[in-house]
């Protein structure tokens, strides 16, 4: 299920309305709007970049550029979308940055967390192997491709909803998709 299901959304008539508000300077239409959105946001910036942390940052400063944009927002898209494009620039922007700046320090090496699994020992732990290697080959994935299979399989957009949120064709959202699981499968049967 996706997380967009998931939230409970200001209503579309409400939200425009927020928009246009917001728009003039109303800082209490754009609080409600950050509300709304801000733990779609979070999620999508956590997906994206793996670190809670370097999420939340993301978050934040996609919704201080939202606020700073917020003016040239035509509507041509729904506000979740615009927002979604703004968080992926960010989280890149970040990872970058962050890429550029740190060698790796000790804080950087995190665990895993644990996930459910089964009462098997032996199961649980194929479970978290194969979780490392998947994130390991998203990690690999040139970050358009990475884009796509998250917005795809994690969050259940459809190509049109992709290719709006990055500006590409329909078309090109599929090309991207294709590409990015048939590497991802090539390298999780290479790391296997």
């Amino acid at each position: 299920m996706s997380n967009r299901e998931d939230r409970d959304p200001v209503e579309e008539g409400r939200e425009k309305e927020l928009v246009v508000r917001a728009q003039s300077g109303d800082r209490a239409a754009f609080a409600a709007l950050v509300r709304a959105h801000q733990d779609e946001v979070f999620t999508l910036a956590r997906r994206l970049v793996g670190d809670p942390h370097m999420a939340a940052d993301i978050a934040q400063e996609t919704l201080v550029r939202a606020w700073r944009a917020l003016p040239s927002f035509r509507g041509d898209s729904k506000l979740s979308t615009w927002l979604h494009r703004i968080t992926v620039n960010t989280a890149w922007t970040h990872r970058d940055r962050a890429r550029r700046n740190a060698a790796l320090a000790l804080e950087d090496v995190r665990e895993q967390p644990s996930i459910p699994g089964p009462d098997d020992p032996e199961v649980a732990g194929e479970l978290l192997e194969l979780r490392g290697r998947l994130r390991t080959a998203l990690d690999r994935l040139p970050e358009g491709q990475r884009q796509v299979v998250v917005m795809k399989d994690v969050y259940g957009w459809s190509h049109q909803e992709i290719a709006d949120s990055m500006g590409i064709s329909v078309t090109a959202a599929k090309v991207r998709l294709h590409r990015a699981r048939a590497r991802l499968a090539r390298d999780l049967e290479e790391s296997a």
